[in-house]
């Protein structure tokens, strides 16, 4: 079996072909050019600095170009690095596809297409249960296709599909113990909240945030795309079900220094961010633990605050889990 980027351990030297999935030109302190460079495969990322770099290096290794790496597997301040010997680009005609390149959520899409729509027939509200059904065919393509976030959790092709489908999982069971839980609300909130990531985000190859994303957000363009879809079935626009699920959407990050415009102010609301944070969590933990030696830590988890985790010599269940790549 061929080895990929995070098989290979400290002090290993590698040759592989890899994807760029972030290029960022930088000066040193002594005001030198080099490039931030963080490549990837079906297995991960790892990053690594290119010294000594111009304009035209940054230009030839941009984000999204597949590169031959040849280097050395280190590790700098708790986390894996590269240490590049040197960069070759690799053109499409030496029958290398970028989707080789492109980490994929562990479960099928017709699979999870056919269990959230389980969930929108859940949805007995019919101006939640109309708008969710508008905007998922609306935005189906991509809904099933595109990450949940550039480099944090569940990015990975068919990601936002998969976190709204673990949030959606994760709401059943919140709700059949809580009965005052609006059921509806909740799974609605759910399936909308990260949509409008369809529009802020590139796509799962290199992805990048596009103008809208770095202008507005993906928090403000679903409720945007809510809009849209409620006078395109001509709901009524003051409606308190039409505000709820607003809210909802607009709410879930939190906290203001999450980058939410509001704050929750209804159960259902409280619950849709704490699932959200939940789900991302154990995502980021797992997909770190399973990249981990038995008996060690994690490297320092950014999305985290730098916490480092301990996977357990005897971790049995972490075997079972599916495998985040």
């Amino acid at each position: 079996m061929l080895k990929r980027l995070l098989d290979y351990n400290d002090g290993e030297e590698l040759d592989l072909i890899v994807m760029i999935k972030n290029s960022q030109l930088r000066h040193t302190k002594k005001d030198k050019l080099y490039l931030v460079l963080e490549f990837g495969d079906g297995s991960g990322e790892v990053r690594g600095n290119y010294w000594d770099a111009d304009q035209r290096d940054a230009e030839m290794f941009a984000s999204g170009t597949v590169v031959e790496l040849n280097g050395k597997r280190e590790e700098y301040q708790g986390r894996p690095q590269i240490k590049i010997y040197s960069l070759r680009t690799v053109g499409p005609e030496e029958g290398y596809d970028l989707e080789q390149f492109v980490k994929s959520a562990p479960e099928k899409v017709a699979d999870m297409r056919e269990e959230i729509n389980q969930y929108v027939f859940a949805i007995l509200n019919p101006t939640w249960n109309r708008i969710v059904r508008y905007l998922l065919k609306k935005w189906d393509k991509r809904f099933f296709e595109f990450p949940a976030g550039k480099s944090n959790h569940h990015a990975v092709s068919g990601g936002l599909a998969f976190h709204t489908l673990s949030m959606l999982r994760d709401a059943k069971s919140i709700a059949d113990n809580y009965p005052q839980v609006n059921r509806s609300l909740l799974y609605a909130g759910c399936i909308l909240h990260d949509m409008g990531k369809v529009l802020e985000l590139s796509g799962p190859a290199a992805t990048q945030y596009t103008a809208e994303g770095n202008l507005v957000g993906h928090l403000v363009l679903i409720d945007e795309q809510i809009m849209l879809a409620a006078q395109a079935l001509k709901l009524d626009l003051e409606s308190e079900d039409l505000l709820l699920l607003r809210h909802m959407v607009l709410s879930h990050h939190g906290k203001f220094e999450y980058g939410s415009p509001k704050l929750p102010k209804i159960l259902e609301a409280e619950l849709l961010h704490r699932i959200d944070d939940l789900d991302a969590a154990v995502y980021a933990i797992t997909n770190s633990l399973q990249h981990t030696k038995p008996g060690t830590f994690t490297e320092p988890l950014f999305s985290q605050d730098g916490k480092r985790y301990y996977r357990p010599k005897d971790d049995a269940a972490l075997d079972k889990a599916p495998r985040l790549e």
